[in-house]
């Protein structure tokens, strides 16, 4: 495929030009792509999707197909399933079934502990050469001696620890952020606490044993002042925030499922200090932590919904909407945090797929036109600009307008 006029992402600068790619069965083919910009396709390592055990919710296949819609080729999938992966023989059955129908790379989690119960420690010498990384992810690992053995057996295997941070004894029954939306309201709230505080015991430990640790989806300042401190210290730790997190705070909640996720939205000075890492590179990446659920399951509003939005194909035009077109970051420092450094943390090869977008595409969210299953987003019927017009993996066009 031959791009006439496209601007291309070469070593963190933008460069106008042609651009030629191998797509396979679309040789030949010449796009003028004036107002296109090409992109190193994304990577994302946090999403969910559902398969074995809940296909009702969302298949390898469907996932897949949404990441590529929204310029992924590359995502590390979350280990809640049935069977968990903690085994070699459960996580066999996952890989079969990434293997017959994912249309892009997707990198699977193996899990810390059996059965995520936080109690013995899942088979991780057999588990390595199948997984991406270790995670309990959607259960916090409460028990400090099974989180410091786990990381001696990461740091002896050369992998990653990404860890889910919450502790349990703090939550007392919330399922939003404990600020002002929960008084007004009479919500349960989530105090911030049982999430910085893991993740203050788990940097103790990765510095005292040198694992790769990685936090997944940081919500409060605290967590951010934490990791920044830690890496000044020469711990070897990175973290992710999402973008729900960066765009909303808990006073633009809605009494509705689809503002429900783990952990929740939280205030206005969570926010802006999630903005400030972004900018200051402590938050190293953004992934979608894309989890997918039926409609019937987001329906009970805040507090009967389940936890857990979709994510993949609104993150990029959110993102460049509400962060690069406002002045807060480059368009560079955009694709750093969703195609570079992710694969460099995660050891994923660099690749030469890409996604096309059209930055001046004008259009509002709508949920249906998605290629999840799964349909919950807080973003809905949100005016947002960029539109993913290809994405080639492996060679391939996998997804095209």
């Amino acid at each position: 495929m031959i791009f006439k006029n496209a601007s291309v992402y070469e070593n963190g600068v933008f460069v106008k030009k042609d651009f030629i790619t191998d797509a396979g069965d679309n040789s030949g083919t010449v796009s003028d792509f004036n107002n296109a910009f090409v992109f190193p396709a994304f990577c994302d390592v946090h999403v969910h999707f559902r398969e074995p055990g809940f296909f009702y919710k969302e298949t390898v296949k469907t996932g897949s197909l949404s990441a590529a819609r929204g310029g992924y080729t590359d995502v590390c999938t979350m280990p809640n399933l049935n069977p968990v992966p903690d085994s070699a023989e459960n996580m066999q059955k996952q890989l079969e079934i990434i293997n017959k129908s994912a249309v892009i790379r997707v990198h699977p989690y193996a899990a810390v502990t059996v059965g995520e119960k936080g109690e013995d420690l899942s088979d991780m010498e057999a588990l390595a050469p199948l997984c991406i990384a270790f995670s309990d992810d959607g259960k916090g690992i409460q028990n400090e001696e099974i989180m410091l053995e786990a990381m001696k057996k990461a740091k002896k295997l050369g992998k990653i620890i990404a860890a889910h941070c919450e502790d349990n004894s703090l939550l007392f029954g919330g399922y939003i952020h404990a600020g002002e939306y929960a008084r007004l309201h009479g919500h349960r709230g989530i105090c911030s606490e049982s999430e910085w505080k893991p993740i203050e015991r788990d940097l103790r430990l990765a510095k005292k044993t040198g694992c790769k640790y990685h936090v997944c989806h940081i919500s409060c300042k605290e967590s951010v002042e934490l990791i920044r401190r830690a890496k000044a210290e020469g711990v070897d730790v990175t973290c992710e925030t999402a973008p729900h997190y960066l765009v909303f705070n808990d006073m633009d909640l809605r009494e509705d499922g689809r503002f429900k996720m783990n952990p929740p939205i939280r205030s206005e000075e969570d926010r802006s200090a999630l903005m400030a890492g972004i900018k200051d590179g402590t938050i190293d990446m953004i992934a979608t932590d894309h989890a997918p659920h039926t409609a019937e399951e987001k329906s009970g509003g805040l507090e009967k919904s389940l936890m857990g939005v979709v994510g993949l194909e609104t993150a990029f035009p959110v993102l460049y909407t509400e962060l690069v077109k406002t002045g807060i970051i480059t368009l560079e420092k955009l694709i750093e945090l969703m195609a570079v450094n992710p694969r460099q943390r995660f050891g994923i090869t660099e690749t030469e797929d890409i996604c096309v977008y059209n930055l001046e595409s004008e259009y509002k969210i709508n949920s249906q036109e998605f290629a999840s299953m799964g349909k919950s987003t807080p973003f809905e019927g949100k005016t947002v600009f960029g539109k993913n017009l290809l994405t080639v993996c492996g060679g391939k066009a996998v997804w095209q307008i």
